[in-house]
């Protein structure tokens, strides 16, 4: 994620939570040491400059894995989703994963989880945790498919609604057991979107 991106994140935030982070925290997030963001992004503008719409699964979408060091991205493209990842000591905690609203159920939110996870073995965490509102049903089927482990509650964590958040998190990182898991899940989400997506053999 660049700095450019968070006018179109903001958006998704929109679509997808009942509250917001102010545009300003994530613009400090950019410049935390310890916080990784990525976005799935569609890169490309129409003629005339117009950015496409997202009416349609975009079969030219790549994905920023790690945190951005090279050069800018383009000035317009279009952001399918994002992910944020805090380092904390040994775990990586996912404080955010979302995907627009036109794009939900086509494989972008488990490619996000896929970065997340991947930013996790980059940097030697020992796990990775997160928690979810207890009534989000698609969120917890795709973490459990990942191996999250329900761990605890935190009882009317979100203010906004006064919902449950449901503590999950991954067995440890570095054992076989899940290792093995893990790469065999890649390897679908991989098969299974590495066309529509125009994905890499791996990453």
């Amino acid at each position: 994620m660049t700095a450019a991106d968070i006018p179109q994140v903001m958006d998704i935030e929109r679509e997808s939570f009942p509250s917001m982070w102010p545009q300003t925290a994530y613009s400090r997030e950019l410049k935390n040491r310890l916080a990784r963001y990525s976005v799935l992004a569609e890169e490309g503008e129409e003629e005339g400059g117009e950015s496409r719409p997202a009416t349609s699964l975009v079969r030219r979408a790549i994905r920023r894995l790690l945190r951005a060091k090279e050069e800018s991205p383009p000035t317009r493209r279009l952001i399918i989703g994002l992910v944020g990842v805090w380092l904390m000591v040994d775990q990586a905690h996912v404080v955010t994963i979302a995907v627009r609203e036109a794009f939900r159920r086509q494989g972008a939110g488990g490619l996000l989880l896929l970065a997340a996870m991947e930013i996790a073995f980059a940097e030697n965490m020992e796990s990775v945790t997160l928690e979810y509102r207890r009534d989000n049903e698609p969120a917890r089927a795709l973490y459990e498919r990942f191996g999250f482990l329900n761990v605890g509650v935190r009882p009317r964590y979100y203010t906004d609604t006064n919902e449950d958040a449901v503590i999950m998190t991954t067995p440890p990182l570095r054992s076989k057991s899940y290792r093995e898991k893990y790469e065999r899940l890649k390897g679908q989400y991989l098969g299974r979107w590495r066309d529509r997506y125009q994905l890499p053999d791996s990453f």
